[in-house]
């Protein structure tokens, strides 16, 4: 990490999101709010259609930055602002590209801004993971 610069690029990635993911997601977080695996549920209470749970959204961009960090205890500190939903399509599913830029850095830790969108919309605002040095 000694090498980096405010503005470089540290990792990046994307994940196909199903809804057999959401249902694995479901039992594993034990979030079993329906609007997360039945159209007639979430157009019910106004929603485009199925939504990817915010935790799991978050979780999977966060795990972006864990192989260039080498040890996920690095992490220091982690917070997002739930801007857009991720809508998963039954038939193609949900597309979620995460981009991790160094946004600062101070003489112990470096700060990771997240970009994470969804069919080119900010998904995630103000992703922010404060990471230990060396």
């Amino acid at each position: 990490m000694s090498a980096l610069a405010v503005g470089d690029v540290v990792a990046e990635r994307t994940v196909h999101l199903t809804r057999d993911s959401l249902v694995r997601y479901a039992g594993a977080s034990g979030d079993f709010n329906p609007i997360h695996y039945r159209d007639d549920v979430a157009e019910t209470v106004g929603l485009p259609g199925v939504l990817a749970h915010g935790m799991l959204t978050m979780g999977l961009a966060v795990e972006t930055i864990v192989p260039w960090l080498g040890d996920s205890g690095r992490i220091l500190e982690y917070g997002v602002r739930f801007t857009r939903p991720v809508l998963v399509d039954a038939a193609t599913g949900a597309e979620v590209s995460v981009v991790a830029k160094v946004g600062a850095i101070t003489e112990d830790a470096v700060r990771v801004d997240l970009t994470v969108t969804h069919a080119d919309t900010t998904v995630l605002g103000k992703a922010q993971v404060r990471v230990r040095v060396g």
